[in-house]
């Protein structure tokens, strides 16, 4: 988790949130998208320390555990535990991180590039945000805990405690989906799109059955996990379309108040 954060920052050293060209069904300001970004980044960094300082379980924890305790949902893989597994779960990990670089293939999104970005940056960091400070603040005891091959000093371990929720599931998601939504968002005639959709659904589902056969994580922290990670990564390009309203607004309106009578009060908001 140590190289998502500090990937995350990496690309926020280059990323650029520039005005929407005419081209693109996108509009970003960089006023408002930054500070999310940020925003995103810092509470990503806070939610890593929270996960690091979690107090790992005794040996006598360890030794009274037993599987019933595990709900019945995701009791099945309580002490599944495989190295291999778990090696081959990044190759698709890392891998989906670069899925949105073949965007550059495409000229219109090619000619946006920095916009893009900008988007790209913004999923990682709020994905991010969302998984680390949720890990960080409910530990759960990972699967190969409940395992007798694995070593005690793994076993009590402050990341033994990091099962919930599948955090290279959600990355993947986040990445995979974003790359889906921006070629369906940039090529709305193309026939390839159907399968965009399917390849972005797949690679994170590999992520999260290997995770699952390394003892990394439950089922259902994979599929809390694909699902927010999907939702980021098409919720972000989906609140910077331009057939979305945007702009900043002040109306009047009227509150009810528990007398019975209205007082004249005002209505801030903001949209992409």
């Amino acid at each position: 988790m140590k190289k998502y954060i500090l990937m995350i920052w990496c690309l926020a050293m280059t990323a650029q949130v520039s005005l929407a060209q005419n081209d693109s069904p996108y509009r970003t300001k960089f006023a408002v998208d930054a500070p999310i970004t940020v925003a995103g980044m810092g509470l990503s960094y806070y939610g890593l320390t929270r996960m690091q300082d979690k107090d790992g379980l005794t040996e006598e924890q360890i030794a009274n555990l037993n599987k019933n305790q595990v709900n019945s949902f995701d009791r099945f893989s309580a002490g599944w535990h495989s190295d291999q597994a778990k090696k081959v779960s990044d190759i698709p990990f890392y891998g989906s991180f670069a899925l949105p670089l073949l965007l550059a293939f495409d000229d219109d999104v090619r000619g946006n590039a920095g916009q893009v970005f900008g988007m790209y940056v913004q999923t990682m960091a709020i994905t991010g945000a969302l998984f680390t400070m949720s890990s960080g603040f409910n530990p759960r005891t990972r699967p190969l805990v409940y395992s007798s091959e694995v070593e005690i000093e793994d076993k009590t371990r402050a990341n033994a405690r990091n099962s919930f929720y599948a955090g290279h599931t959600t990355a993947a998601a986040a990445a995979s989906f974003f790359f889906a939504k921006v070629f369906h968002d940039f090529n709305p005639d193309s026939p390839a799109r159907t399968y965009v959709w399917l390849g972005a659904a797949a690679v994170p589902a590999t992520v999260g059955y290997l995770r699952l056969r390394a003892g990394k994580h439950f089922l259902s922290d994979n599929l809390l996990g694909y699902t927010v990670g999907a939702a980021v990564g098409i919720l972000v390009p989906q609140l910077h379309k331009k057939s979305n309203s945007s702009g900043l607004s002040l109306s009047p309106t009227i509150i009810p108040t528990f007398t019975g009578t209205a007082s004249q009060g005002a209505n801030l908001s903001y949209t992409f």
